[in-house]
């Protein structure tokens, strides 16, 4: 939804016609013997000098899924050496690693068999360097290993899931003898590997030190020196995110009469990232009355305590998030997610959907949703060159779609996330995922099993596109001068807000989101009775032609029957040929600017209203409404008050709006009231705008009124009213 989709640009399909062509070619390899292969010594020597020459930044890539190879779910102790019962292969790195796409290196077999080795959505390289991830000499399991052909001609082991790597200590009694140490390493101690495990976390290479420590605990003599490298593992694992392994860690160190106070204290930061703030206030509440001097503890209950108040609440202070973002290189905010108003259910044919839980007015908040995972990318100018080194082309050979922006690094986000926190796959795995079949989600030896092609594809239906602010992107299109309703929003940067992913389409929705950094603002575009089922827009509607409305929906495999494609499904096509004749030809005299001859585009609007044979509160008239918006502009520049009213009143009633009032011949004191909501637009705020202006010279009572509807139709397009005043100072 509102991604870069580049699936039809010319240049982008002859790319995406290439890699399925080689696709193709390596398919037909399938079961082959190769042939000819590089020899170990050339295989290094090209990838060292490709390493050695490489500027080591990121630039432009794609990332191209290629196959569809399911996990394999296998125990660790079933992959001995002398197993067939599932394909495996052990392998030793003997280069250094280089990163593009994926993390890549020369690996061997114990046959002195070299090939590439290629590691994908592996941590990106400022969270864990390639170096920390495959240096040399680093032995690992490859289970069910994929050997392909790739772009340039070679053949590389590739590796989608990340559990079907195991890591192997050189010690292992699995490693074969010609890779086993030459020289027996001396006894170490509890207390060496310690230290070195504290050296690495000093150097903030927190895996290594979660390896050491564990390496270390082997060795630990009493119950003192183990609970002490649990509490150091612990913290290593709170650095690196691995928020349920680091509970593991502290839960018997705080299930004792005297817990201890570090552990407290870690187990309150673990439950804070898992978003359990309540679980959280608890444990910290306990740690204030064990350890009453320790000042950090009263500092987190308080802010644990806010996100509770959040989540019960939803109240939220929207102008601190925007200060928050411009401070943040990425606008992850620290908020807590309120559902107070909605619930998920069965929603018949459409699956499973989200209903009001009670009574809602036209702007309030359904939910405010902090997002899963969120992938930004910068989209002011002033920023070009760091916006262009983060987009990303992500081709889907089998879909035959293409994006452009962050959705691969969202991926690789979200693997990371569920591979670290395995408590958190159910936000993901339980989300609408089409027709691919999966393994399912499991834990193996404490590794959870992710199917990578099916988050991918969880991710590719559910994924939103997204400004850094909705209040900033309305208000650079307000500057753009042009007729509305002919242009979709489309952003480099995405996310995932799972409680979103359950709303439903439709082109006539009656809710609106709205974003601040990765927070989803989602409020009532109309008044909603209690159990109504809520929808938004996966594209907006805009004016064109129904076929070319439905094929946006292919993406999800639905057509939409909201009432707006009934009509155009069931409107003679000369009709709708007519409209559309007549809309450019309106849209030719508006380029003329003021001198546009006016009373001819309102005989042309009449006669395109006239083929409507629904009224516009059942069928808004995508065609018109925009035009009646440009018309009362015009006429307020040329000030023809009486007339600028009457083009923004019609073009409010054309989205489906019946408001009673508002007119020129009302008696003073009477009030204008929206006797129902149409169809949301950002630029409903610009009739009212009009609207405002014109009341002041002709009914000053009708002002107030005018005002407050701007307000709020601001709040339902940017998510908040508190920046309304700022943004349109005439209207305040």
């Amino acid at each position: 939804m509102d991604t870069h989709d580049v699936s039809k640009v010319p240049q982008y399909m002859q790319l995406l016609l290439k890699q399925k062509k080689t696709l193709q070619n390596a398919q037909t390899r399938t079961g082959q013997i190769i042939e000819k292969r590089r020899s170990r010594d050339e295989l290094t020597m090209q990838f060292r000098l490709r390493l050695m020459m490489s500027c080591q930044q990121r630039g432009t890539g794609s990332n191209i899924r290629t196959a569809f190879i399911l996990p394999l779910i296998v125990h660790v102790f079933a992959l001995s050496l002398t197993c067939t019962k599932e394909n495996y292969v052990m392998l030793r790195s003997i280069t250094p690693p280089d990163r593009m796409t994926a993390v890549m290196a020369i690996v061997e077999d114990e046959n002195d068999d070299a090939v590439m080795l290629q590691l994908y959505y592996q941590e990106e390289e400022n969270a864990r360097p390639a170096e920390d991830i495959l240096r040399e000499e680093t032995i690992l399991i490859v289970k069910e290993p994929y050997l392909k052909l790739m772009s340039d001609g070679d053949y590389g082991v590739r590796i989608d899931h990340l559990s079907d790597l195991i890591y192997v200590p050189a010690d292992d009694p699995r490693v074969p003898s010609c890779w086993q140490p030459r020289v027996q390493r001396l006894e170490v101690s509890a207390e060496v590997l310690r230290m070195q495990g504290n050296n690495y976390f000093n150097d903030f290479n927190y895996q290594a030190a979660i390896e050491i420590y564990s390496r270390a605990l082997k060795y630990a003599s009493d119950e003192g020196k183990s609970q002490t490298l649990k509490l150091n593992r612990s913290l290593a694992l709170l650095k690196a995110k691995n928020f349920d392994a680091a509970l593991a860690d502290l839960e018997p160190m705080v299930s004792v009469p005297k817990p201890v106070e570090k552990a407290l204290y870690r187990k309150a930061q673990a439950l804070y990232h898992l978003q359990k703030f309540e679980q959280c206030c608890e444990v910290l509440r306990t740690l204030h009355s064990e350890y009453p001097d320790n000042l950090e503890a009263k500092k987190e209950l308080l802010r644990a305590t806010k996100r509770v108040q959040e989540q019960k609440s939803g109240t939220y202070r929207f102008k601190q998030f925007y200060v928050e973002i411009t401070k943040l290189r990425t606008p992850h905010l620290d908020y807590a997610t309120y559902t107070g108003s909605v619930a998920i259910r069965g929603a018949d044919v459409r699956g499973r959907g989200m209903f009001t839980t009670k009574a809602i007015k036209a702007g309030d908040l359904l939910f405010c949703e902090k997002a899963f995972a969120h992938a930004y990318v910068a989209d002011d100018s002033q920023q070009a060159s760091s916006r262009e080194k983060d987009l990303t082309l992500l081709i889907s050979v089998e879909r035959d779609s293409m994006t452009m922006g962050s959705q691969s690094e969202l991926i690789q986000m979200i693997f990371q996330i569920i591979y670290k926190s395995p408590s958190f796959a159910p936000a993901i795995m339980d989300l609408h995922h089409g027709s691919y079949d999966s393994v399912g989600f499991c834990t193996v030896d404490s590794t959870p099993v992710i199917d990578t092609f099916y988050v991918e594809r969880v991710i590719a239906l559910n994924c939103f596109g997204c400004p850094l602010s909705s209040r900033l992107d309305h208000l650079r299109a307000m500057d753009t001068e042009a007729v509305r309703g002919t242009a979709e929003k489309q952003f480099h940067s995405c996310g995932v807000w799972p409680l979103a992913s359950y709303i439903n389409h439709s082109c006539n929705s009656n809710a609106h989101r709205a974003f601040i950094g990765d927070m989803m603002i989602v409020r009532a575009t109309r008044d909603l009775a209690p159990d109504t089922e809520i929808n938004f827009w996966y594209h907006a509607p805009i004016a064109e032609e129904n076929d070319d409305r439905q094929k946006k929906f292919k993406h999800w495999a639905f057509r939409c029957d909201c009432a707006m494609c009934r009509d155009d499904q069931t409107t003679n096509s000369k009709i709708l040929n007519s409209r559309k004749q007549q809309r450019a030809e309106v849209l030719r005299f508006f380029k003329t600017g003021l001198k546009a001859n006016l009373p001819k585009i309102e005989n042309i609007i009449a006669v395109m209203e006239s083929q409507y044979s629904q009224p516009a509160s059942k069928v808004p008239r995508l065609h018109i409404w925009d035009l009646h918006l440009h018309l009362a502009k015009i006429y307020m520049q040329r000030k023809n008050l009486t007339k600028a009213i009457n083009s923004a009143m019609k073009s409010l009633s054309s989205l489906g709006y019946v408001i009673e009032g508002g007119n020129l011949l009302y008696t003073n004191g009477t009030p204008m009231i929206i006797k129902a909501w149409g169809l949301f637009s950002d630029y409903s705020i610009d009739c009212w705008g009009v609207l405002y202006g014109a009341y002041q010279m002709v009914a000053p009572d009708l002002a107030t009124q005018a005002s407050q509807y701007a307000k709020l139709s601001y709040r339902i397009c940017v998510g908040e009213d508190e920046t309304f005043e700022e943004s349109y100072k005439k209207l305040g």
